[in-house]
């Protein structure tokens, strides 16, 4: 088993595997194809890392961004760290995904988004057009999570949901109800929001308008 592989154990769980690698469960998913992320198998064995020439590979990432490669040189470009794409990271344009106030904000370490506290039923819109990529309650931590995929680069998470209004595969547009906000695997109502760019969880704060 070569570099960017990993076999499943006995206790694993998607999420604690995307953790141990530093990725996203949604690029796990998306690199193995798995059509049920809660249903890994002990042995399996999974890619933990971007399939060489996909644009979530920091390299890929790095070269392909024209302004650094004029200003700074093939090698320096290449040698850059993965996280340097963030800073020149296209903007999206968001709405808030739903109304209440905002009881945590992202630190990027124990937050990885925004928590937005408010009544059980609240809707819960999509801050942006997209296609649902996940509709589930099989990651542990999230309850009732969607993610919606915006382009290549921008997904968005919604979880600890009462219900889901929409389903795997379906397109959604900006400001559509997808949920109700509930305290699925929480322990208070409220909508947990993350914003991921390439994978990487990103302040979604500097994306939502003010108010």
């Amino acid at each position: 088993m070569g570099p960017g592989f990993y076999r499943v154990e006995r206790g694993d769980t998607l999420s604690k595997i995307a953790r141990d690698n530093r990725q996203s469960v949604t690029s796990i998913v998306r690199w193995n194809n798995l059509s049920n992320p809660d249903a890994i198998e002990v042995g399996q064995v999974l890619r933990v890392a971007p399939p060489p020439g996909t644009a979530t590979a920091a390299t890929a990432a790095t070269a392909n961004a024209a302004p650094r490669a004029r200003s700074g040189g093939s090698s320096a470009a290449d040698a850059a760290p993965a996280p340097a794409p963030l800073a020149s990271a296209p903007r999206i344009a968001l709405v808030w995904p739903a109304s209440g106030n905002v009881i945590r904000s992202f630190d990027g370490k124990n937050s990885k988004g925004i928590d937005i506290a408010n009544s059980a039923g609240t809707p819960v819109v999509a801050a942006a057009s997209g296609t649902v990529v996940y509709a589930g309650n099989g990651l542990r931590g999230y309850g009732n999570l969607l993610i919606i995929k915006h382009n290549a680069e921008y997904l968005t998470a919604y979880a600890h949901n009462r219900a889901l209004l929409v389903k795997e595969g379906e397109a959604v547009k900006q400001g559509q109800k997808i949920a109700e906000m509930g305290n699925t695997d929480n322990d208070r109502v409220a909508l947990h929001f993350e914003l991921r760019y390439d994978g990487r969880s990103i302040d979604p704060s500097r994306s939502l308008p003010p108010r």
